[in-house]
């Protein structure tokens, strides 16, 4: 039987956040133009993916900013981090086949490859290709690790440290879209504007966040020597 944990975080937050993510997905997908299935799936997977693991990494710092002390797991900042996985390996699987149909090694390396010294995809495409490759293969690790079982496993300060990671997901994921919209796709602006928010927005607060613990251990370090003193 599910513990009353799970219970209260399947009602609370995996319910909603599920939700949400269906009803955005679902009304991307029924009004984009797009002519078939895939490339349908493949743009209603990709924004609800980069929003949610935005909200994900601008959990920590709202709560630090709020004045409340960092944890090392909270179950809010994981549940949204799971949608997230599950939206964007979703994403990731679908893109695979969307350009190049029954060829995605092509996503890769260059079709006369063996004509080329360097057979890997250096060009804008396999950049955006290759950082979003190893953006989903963080994303799909930190989904996998991201339960009670995993943090006892792995003990808290290695199980933190993996979910770090989280960063060079985000970052290789902000890569990953903005390349596509700006320089393969070219979106429409309110789309474009909708990843940069999402990238500044995290940003920001990841940067005050960092700077407020910083303010605080200095602060906590000094009335420390005080008392010492």
């Amino acid at each position: 039987m599910l513990s009353r944990r799970l219970r209260g975080r399947l009602v609370r937050h995996h319910l909603p956040i599920a939700s949400a993510a269906i009803v955005t997905g679902w009304t991307l997908y029924v009004t984009r133009p797009f002519p078939d299935v895939l490339t349908r799936l493949s743009f209603a997977t990709a924004y609800p993916a980069l929003v949610l693991l935005a909200i994900s990494l601008a959990i920590g710092p709202l709560r630090i900013l709020a004045g409340r002390q960092p944890v090392m797991s909270l179950d809010l900042r994981r549940d949204f981090g799971i949608w997230a996985g599950i939206t964007g390996v979703f994403h990731a699987v679908i893109g695979q086949f969307v350009h190049l149909r029954g060829r995605p090694w092509l996503y890769y390396i260059y079709e006369d490859w063996r004509a080329r010294l360097l057979p890997v995809r250096h060009d804008l495409f396999g950049f955006a290709n290759y950082s979003g490759l190893v953006s989903v293969l963080v994303l799909a690790v930190l989904l996998l690790t991201s339960n009670d079982l995993s943090l006892r496993r792995l003990g808290g300060t290695e199980w933190k440290g993996l979910q770090r990671w989280n960063y060079v997901c985000f970052g290789l994921a902000a890569l990953h879209g903005l390349l596509y919209q700006l320089g393969i796709e070219s979106q429409k602006l309110p789309f474009v504007l909708l990843a940069i928010a999402c990238i500044a927005v995290t940003t920001v607060l990841q940067w005050a966040g960092w700077r407020q613990r910083r303010l605080q251990r200095t602060t906590s370090s000094r009335a420390v020597a005080g008392g010492g003193a």
